[in-house]
């Protein structure tokens, strides 16, 4: 809380701004904003009935249907945002910082924990400190001052709990020469890439002693 309390602070000082707050339990006093966020997800939920879905091919053209209901809401107010833009200072000469950021270990079976989801790295950052750039939609990894890689995020919630995201690519080197790890690990399922390799190392687990079946298993992922 107060992390968030300094960021913020911080983030007025940086754009000129002064803060204010309404008194605890008060939400009310907040009627400006939250009033318009109200109207905003009515109208949302408006245009989501007409269109007849909630279901978008992809997270990108669900902005762009965000992205044109907000059009339609500031089309209908351009005479007074045209007025609080005469009243705007030029913005600071460099942009503020956008992203937390965070110092994680990668451990031994190739992963990362940021905020309650597992994320895997490629297999020879194993025992490295990296430095991650968490934005609200991606992780950008760090070491030694060099940008490494860029993994979508994933956001846990009390309804999904902790969540995992991993490529069997990050960990198969690894798994090459530690076979029989598969059969221990807590993602497997999440490692073995669809349904059809769920089912073939169920059918070799049953066929074959679990050390060959995973030697077998792995063999195919690194071809």
């Amino acid at each position: 809380k107060a992390d968030l309390t300094e960021r913020y602070e911080a983030l007025c000082t940086h754009y000129g701004m002064t803060a204010s707050r309404n008194n605890p339990g008060r939400g009310h006093e907040n009627a400006s904003i939250e009033s318009p966020h109200g109207h905003f997800k009515r109208r949302l939920k408006q245009r989501l009935t007409l269109r007849g879905s909630h279901e978008f091919a992809s997270l990108a053209d669900y902005q762009a249907f965000l992205d044109e209901v907000v059009a339609a809401i500031n089309r209908r107010n351009a005479a007074r945002i045209t007025i609080e833009r005469g009243a705007l200072m030029p913005l600071p000469s460099r942009p503020g910082t956008d992203y937390t950021e965070l110092t994680v270990r990668v451990t031994t079976s190739s992963t990362i924990q940021v905020r309650k989801v597992l994320y895997s790295v490629p297999s020879r950052l194993i025992g490295e400190r990296l430095r991650v750039h968490l934005y609200d939609d991606r992780l950008v990894l760090h070491h030694a001052q060099q940008v490494l890689l860029t993994l979508p995020r994933l956001h846990a919630t009390p309804k999904s709990g902790r969540r995992r995201m991993i490529d069997y690519r990050h960990v198969v080197g690894w798994l090459v020469r530690k076979p029989r790890a598969l059969a221990g690990l807590t993602f497997r399922d999440e490692l073995l890439p669809g349904a059809d390799w769920r089912e073939l190392y169920a059918r070799l687990t049953a066929q074959w002693p679990v050390a060959e079946a995973c030697k077998r298993i792995v063999g195919a992922l690194a071809l």
